[in-house]
C-alpha cells in the first residue's frame, strides 16, 4: 500500500506503517495540485486540515482505500462520497481527549480568576486585588453539551470539584455515567451555571448557539467553546455579553477562523470580531485546545492501532 502524507503528523504513524510494509509518501510540502497528480497511486491518505477533503479532489483518488484524520473533527471530508465509495475513515478522537479537557477547565479557572487580567496589570505595575476578585467553580452546574470522548473528558476533570455536572448528547443513549448525568437540554436551560460544547460542526449543529439558544436558560452563564467556532454566533454571544445573559466566554476556536485551522480573519475585516476581542469578559486561545506535545503523538499513535487493526496487519 501506498500512502501520502498531506499534512504533518507525529513521525510515529510513519513508523508503524512503514514497519507493516507500507510506503509512506511525504507530499507535506506540495501543492493541491501536485496532491492530485499523485492521488490516482494512492491506498491512503493522512490529513489535518490544510485541503478540503471534498468530491472534486477525491475523485481523483481512483484506488483510495482510506483516509486517516489526524483529529477529531471530520467536517474537512465528504463523508457521503467516501461511503459510497467505500473509503474508510478513521479519526482520532481518543488522541486528544484528556488535552481538551484541561484546556476546557484551565480556560474556566482562568476565566474566573481573571488570571490573564491580573499577570497583565501586575506586569503594568498596576495592584488592584478588588477588581480581580474572582468566583469560585465549587457549587456551580455545568452543562456538556456532547458527550463523546472530549466531553467525557472535560467531565472527568470536573470531577475533583463539587460541581453538578449535567451532559446532553442527541445521538446516543443511556450514556451517563460517574461523571454526569444525563439530561435533557430544557434541565440545562433551567440549571446551567456554565455550557461547554463538545460537539463535531454539520448542518444540525452550525450556529445552533444563535440568539433564541442563549434566551432559553433561566440563568445567566457562561460559554465555553472548544469544539468548532461556527457552532456559535458571534452576533449573539456578544448581545448576551452586552446584556449580561452571558457573563464570560472561553474561546478556543472562533467563528472567523480558516478552514485550515491556520489563521483568522483581522478584527478591521468584521466588526463583530473587533467587538469580541474587545471584550474583557472573553478569553481566547488560537484552536490549542487538542494541541498538547503529547496528543500530537497519542493522535497519530491511535491512527496507526486503528488503520493496522483494521487490515490485520
Amino acid at each position: 500500500m501506498q500512502v501520502l502524507f498531506i499534512d504533518t503528523v507525529h513521525p510515529i504513524l510513519e513508523e508503524r506503517l512503514t514497519a507493516k510494509g507500507m510506503t509512506c509518501i511525504d507530499g507535506t510540502s506540495w501543492s493541491r495540485k501536485d496532491c492530485i497528480n499523485k492521488l490516482p497511486e494512492m491506498d491512503g491518505i493522512v490529513i489535518r486540515s490544510r485541503f478540503p477533503m471534498n468530491e472534486e479532489f477525491l475523485h481523483h483518488g481512483k484506488n483510495l482505500k482510506f483516509i486517516l484524520r489526524s483529529g477529531a473533527g471530520m467536517e474537512n471530508i465528504d463523508l457521503n462520497y467516501t461511503e459510497k465509495h467505500n473509503i474508510q475513515c478513521f479519526n482520532a478522537p481518543e488522541g486528544n481527549r484528556n488535552a481538551v479537557g484541561e484546556h476546557a477547565l484551565g480556560m474556566l479557572l482562568s476565566l474566573f480568576n481573571h488570571l490573564i487580567k491580573g499577570d497583565r496589570e501586575v506586569r503594568e505595575g498596576v495592584w488592584d486585588r478588588e477588581g480581580n476578585r474572582g468566583v469560585e467553580l465549587d457549587g456551580k452546574t455545568v452543562g456538556i453539551i456532547g458527550y463523546g470522548n472530549n466531553g467525557n473528558a472535560f467531565a472527568k476533570k470536573l470531577s475533583g470539584f463539587d460541581v453538578k455536572v449535567l451532559a446532553y448528547d442527541k445521538y446516543k443513549v443511556d450514556y451517563g455515567n460517574q461523571y454526569a448525568k444525563q439530561a435533557t437540554m430544557e434541565e440545562i436551560f433551567k440549571e446551567a451555571d456554565v455550557i461547554s460544547f463538545h460537539l463535531p460542526q454539520n448542518e444540525e449543529t452550525m450556529f445552533m448557539a444563535d440568539q433564541d439558544f442563549f434566551a432559553s436558560f433561566k440563568k445567566s452563564i457562561y460559554v465555553i467553546n472548544l469544539a468548532r467556532g461556527k457552532i456559535v454566533r458571534t452576533k449573539a454571544l456578544l448581545n448576551g455579553l452586552k446584556s449580561g445573559k452571558i457573563l464570560g466566554a472561553c474561546l478556543d476556536v472562533l467563528e472567523f477562523e480558516s478552514s485550515s485551522f491556520e489563521k483568522t480573519m483581522s478584527s478591521e475585516e468584521n466588526p463583530d470580531f473587533n467587538a469580541l476581542l474587545k471584550s474583557d469578559k472573553v478569553i481566547f486561545s488560537p484552536h490549542v485546545g487538542g494541541w498538547t506535545k503529547e496528543s500530537y503523538f497519542k493522535l497519530s499513535d491511535v491512527l496507526a492501532d486503528k488503520v493496522l487493526a483494521f487490515y490485520n496487519l
